[in-house]
């Protein structure tokens, strides 16, 4: 039998395409946003299969499940198959999205125009000379 592929978990996460760079995930699991099994663990944690990962993504959290190991980021339609996330996970960030919408909550839309500078600059002075 072959042996089995060790990999680290800063490493699967950005095979996985969960972090843009290994640094940022090495930062994420050193800050807690990664827990491994229930567990805060150090980046250079050697994953298993069928392991259960919790990942806080901005306003999400998501409960993964690791299907397989890779050591090398592929293409998005390939990384999507090295996890399963959790019916109730998805369900969660369903919920999540919804209150979120419904509160009117909104993703900033870029930089504000010239306009909305102007707005911006007399909403602070009319504020700071009160």
């Amino acid at each position: 039998m072959q042996d089995e592929l060790q990999v680290r978990l800063d490493k699967w996460l950005w095979a996985a395409r969960f972090y843009k760079t290994r640094a940022l995930a090495k930062a994420a699991i050193e800050g807690g946003k990664v827990h491994y099994d229930g567990q805060r663990v150090k980046p250079g944690r050697i994953v298993q299969r069928q392991v259960h990962l919790t990942l806080r993504l901005g306003a999400d959290e998501r409960e993964i499940v690791i299907e397989q190991l890779s050591d090398k980021r592929g293409p998005a339609k390939i990384a999507q198959t090295l996890y399963s996330e959790t019916p109730e996970s998805l369900e969660k960030r369903e919920q999540a999205r919804e209150l979120r919408k419904a509160a009117g909550i909104v993703a900033p839309q870029g930089k504000p125009d010239k306009k909305q500078r102007r707005q911006i600059h007399r909403f602070k002075r009319i504020n700071t000379n009160e």
